[in-house]
């Protein structure tokens, strides 16, 4: 494939405004699919998690063909907790679609997207997705995206974007909004005239940065990068190095490029070409394969720090073992490991051989690892997250988050009370369209751990919040975090409708009869604001007198469903959650009740 017919881009776009869909258009109208062939939506999510929430958490490579010109597609996720899959693919294209929703306009993930690729100098084409949806207005979202790039700075040449109208959902784009178009050959034209072909010299030594890593069992790891100069061959001797000064000569034993969903096997791939390679041990992102006669290491990749941190423990509870398959520290630090080689915005430090530290971009960050995990059958234990605070100029400062609401009229007084307790500050309010309210809070990143559920409840569950890393400023001070205690186990055994019919007076439930509990375990949420043990395998004691009611089913409240997320915002510094692939399990550090006392008095005394 010559350069002049090639072109690499990336779609960028918020979450839900319609990047998969859009690809998934491009794929079916260029032909890679048969007429008959039936065809999944969101044919690129192919992650179970992706396609369950809706949302793209992993970078992917896919091309098409059209008129001649191969044009290499990566879609990007559109939240901003997996903003490193934004920042390591960057370097790997010329230009980037960035979608925008016509109804709803610039939201605060298209800010922090688009932002990268005008760092990157990436050449921008504004698609204004959605044209057909109620209430589009297309023409103001246009201001407001030229707004957003004065904004973000963009000079002169990037403030001159093209745009384009479309419905990806439909199947069709048009330069003009007057003549709706019938199909995507208009965008697919403009991709081809205004991003630019790709730079290089297919003669000069080679150099091949690493942006991406994957996986399979039979060959092992697979990088993913462009070719920056030069051409690569299936079998050719080359030197992997970084700016760390590792230099090893190697191998390379398959050589692909990306063909609609496939990796196709070529023998030689030149200049400009996102290609594949595989047969190098130890490859990781940020890694170059250079020419053995020109040994040229790519800088240093500039990755967003991480803002929160959880521990993951090796899972001790009575019921370890039962419904995991890897459950050992050795099982839990090689994942791990695993994980570092493609999850770039992850950190991981052992902090005793049964403790590591995982540090990650936000909540959502962590919890798809957590739930990952657990479904490829690994059981252990985590912390309550913690935000990960640093020193500048000798003063003690934490992330703060700038938090974009969307909240009806008459819930603004308690969203904004709910977020003053948490060291929310104001920055906006304005009206929106209809009776809701737009506001902006900056707000400490910890004061957002939990609050995602009080939001729902304060609006009644219509509101929608959001919500990007800002900056580092001085600690604002404590921040209440639960107010409640917790309903823990006295026993172990099995839950009875007898026992939860006591307990569910104090408080709420988390679990139902027949469920098997131990002794520490946390089985509900006290009214109150201190924990208490309840017996919850408590039965009725058979007597030889009856009274008229005795036997009156006792009618019990059902338990609060707790998701992976509301675990997360529960517990406590002194308690665990439990994650197995089968249950999660909320329980405090020490189990026992009289050594919990004990250990309470002590961190009392030493306060």
């Amino acid at each position: 494939m010559k350069q002049q017919n090639l072109r690499n881009i990336a779609i960028i776009a918020h979450v839900d405004h319609g990047k998969t869909t859009l690809v998934d258009q491009l794929l079916k109208q260029s032909g890679f699919f048969r007429k008959n062939q039936v065809m999944p939506d969101r044919v690129l999510d192919s992650n179970e998690l992706e396609r369950e929430r809706g949302i793209t958490i992993l970078s992917k490579n896919t091309s098409i063909q059209y008129k001649g010109t191969k044009i290499n597609i990566v879609d990007t996720p559109g939240h901003a907790d997996f903003g490193g899959e934004v920042e390591r693919i960057v370097n790997m294209v010329d230009g980037v679609l960035l979608l925008v929703d016509a109804f709803e306009g610039p939201m605060p993930q298209t800010r922090f997207v688009l932002k990268k690729a005008l760092e990157a100098r990436l050449k921008p084409i504004v698609v204004i997705n959605k044209i057909d949806r109620p209430g589009a207005r297309p023409l103001e979202v246009v201001d407001e995206v030229l707004d957003l790039f004065i904004d973000l700075g963009a000079d002169d040449e990037q403030l001159e974007f093209p745009v384009i109208y479309a419905s990806a959902k439909k199947g069709y784009a048009s330069s003009d909004l007057d003549s709706a178009g019938t199909d995507m050959a208009p965008l697919l034209d403009l991709i081809i005239s205004a991003i630019p072909v790709p730079q290089g010299d297919e003669t000069a030594p080679l150099k091949l940065v690493i942006s991406s890593i994957d996986y399979d069992s039979y060959i092992g790891r697979i990088g993913v990068g462009k070719i920056t100069r030069g051409s690569i061959s299936k079998g050719e001797e080359v030197v992997l190095c970084n700016p760390y000064d590792k230099q090893v000569k190697v191998k390379i034993s398959s050589l692909y490029v990306f063909e609609g969903l496939k990796r196709v096997e070529v023998e030689r791939a030149s200049v400009g070409e996102i290609a594949a390679v595989s047969g190098i041990e130890n490859l990781t992102i940020g890694d170059t394969i250079c020419d053995p006669e020109v040994i040229d290491p790519a800088p240093l990749l500039h990755i967003d720090e991480p803002t929160l941190s959880m521990n993951f423990v090796v899972n001790d509870s009575p019921m370890a073992g039962r419904e995991g398959e890897y459950v050992t520290s050795r099982h839990l630090r090689e994942r791990l490991e695993r994980e570092l080689l493609s999850n770039v915005s992850l950190q991981v430090e052992e902090v005793t051989p049964d403790c590591f530290k995982v540090s990650g971009r936000g909540e959502l960050h962590l919890s798809i690892l957590i739930e990952t995990m657990r479904r490829e059958g690994y059981e252990f234990a985590v912390t309550r997250p913690e935000v990960i605070t640093k020193f500048v100029d000798g003063v003690l400062c934490e992330p703060v988050e700038r938090l974009f609401l969307e909240v009806p009229s008459e819930y603004v007084g308690t969203v904004i009370e709910g977020l003053g307790t948490r060291k929310g500050e104001m920055v906006f309010m304005g009206s929106s369209e209809g009776s809701t309210t737009n506001m902006q809070f900056l707000i400490p990143a910890r004061g957002l751990i939990g609050y995602a559920s009080e939001f729902i409840t304060e609006t009644k569950g219509n509101g929608t919040m959001s919500h990007t890393f800002e900056t580092y400023e001085p600690y604002k001070g404590d921040i209440p975090v639960r107010t409640r205690g917790a309903l823990v186990a006295s026993e172990a055994g099995i839950s009875v409708a007898y026992g939860l019919y006591n307990v569910q007076q104090r408080g709420s439930l988390f679990i139902g009869p027949g469920v098997e509990v131990y002794e520490g375990m946390i089985v509900g949420e006290n009214s109150r604001s201190v924990d208490i043990t309840v017996n919850v395998c408590k039965k009725k004691h058979l007597t030889n007198t009856r009274s008229s009611n005795a036997d009156e089913a006792l009618t019990l409240t059902p338990p609060v469903i707790m998701t992976l997320e509301k675990c997360m915002e529960f517990i406590k510094e002194d308690e665990l959650l439990e994650v197995t692939p089968k249950s999660l399990r909320l329980r405090k550090m020490i189990l026992n009740k009289d050594a919990r006392v004990k250990a309470g008095k002590k961190r009392n005394q030493a306060s």
